[in-house]
């Protein structure tokens, strides 16, 4: 990976790390190791924003996750962030999400919350992956409810990145604003029964109650899914720029298991599940399953 991609990185780390303080274009520059005209530029050339805007966009996105979740005061909520009063925050919120702050906390609606991909993981999808390095795949039964799903689907998308192309990575943003049953938004590899034509396999979403009454974004669907059983496929721990391996490695180890050794039979009848991959959990895929009746 070359140096300019782990310089845009380490400048996306400091401002994670000090996002509630004035981060200047010289604090930028120490931690990417360049000049700051430098640095500036590629900023904006490998995220397509400039440093302000990025800070702008990821401070407004935490403050609505926690107007959502938490019950606590605008004023509290900008000064944590960064924002100078109440009103600048109010007016910055309302820019970025077209309705104003003390609204959304009290009917959080989705929104396009912005999600700060790191420009290193964006260079490693390009590499060529070392599977060699094998690792303990953990795998549990586990049991989902009824529930509705509110998806947004592709066209041709068969995977993660060809979705991205065809959809754009925002949709997560939107996902991520959504309250969901499991806690976070899904990926799914959807059966036939449930795709539209001309649609694709590959699509993202969030689960929710069966009786949802809440707004739908505009562009996406609604499926119903029953209840079903489905075994969980955990991986260890990783490094988040070995994400491609540890996703390569619990596909593998779930592709190559055979469910009839604890009582099961695979279930295509449901869809197959991915979660976000995160280093401090490891990678997961959920695959549905039948018991295997005499």
């Amino acid at each position: 990976m070359n140096e300019q991609v782990l310089a845009v990185q380490r400048m996306q780390d400091y401002i994670e790390a000090h996002l509630a303080k004035d981060v200047g274009l010289s604090d930028l520059a120490r931690a990417s190791l360049f000049s700051p005209w430098y640095s500036y530029r590629l900023f904006r050339s490998h995220l397509d924003l400039t440093p302000t805007e990025y800070i702008r966009k990821l401070r407004l996105s935490r403050a609505a996750v926690r107007l959502r979740d938490e019950r606590c005061r605008i004023i509290d909520v900008a000064f944590d962030l960064g924002f100078g009063s109440a009103d600048t925050f109010t007016r910055a919120f309302f820019r970025e999400f077209g309705l104003n702050p003390r609204d959304y906390a009290k009917n959080p609606v989705p929104i396009s919350l912005f999600i700060p991909y790191g420009a290193k993981y964006r260079a490693l999808r390009k590499e060529p992956i070392d599977m060699s390095d094998l690792q303990t795949i953990f795998v549990r039964a586990v049991q989902k409810p009824e529930r509705m799903s509110i998806i947004k689907r592709a066209v041709h998308a068969e995977d993660y990145f060809p979705y991205c192309e065809e959809v754009s990575c925002d949709v997560w943003g939107v996902l991520m604003s959504m309250r969901s049953l499991c806690g976070e938004p899904v990926c799914m590899w959807l059966p036939e029964a449930y795709r539209k034509p001309n649609t694709s396999t590959y699509v993202q979403g969030v689960e929710v109650e069966p009786d949802y009454l809440g707004a739908v974004p505009e562009g996406f669907d609604v499926i119903r899914l029953p209840a079903a059983e489905y075994l969980m496929f955990q991986g260890q721990p990783f490094q988040e720029e070995d994400y491609c391996q540890a996703i390569l490695a619990v596909q593998q180890a779930m592709d190559s298991y055979d469910p009839t050794a604890i009582g099961y039979q695979w279930d295509d009848e449901n869809p197959r599940i991915q979660l976000e991959p995160r280093g401090e959990r490891g990678y997961i895929e959920l695959r549905a399953v039948r018991r295997i009746t005499k």
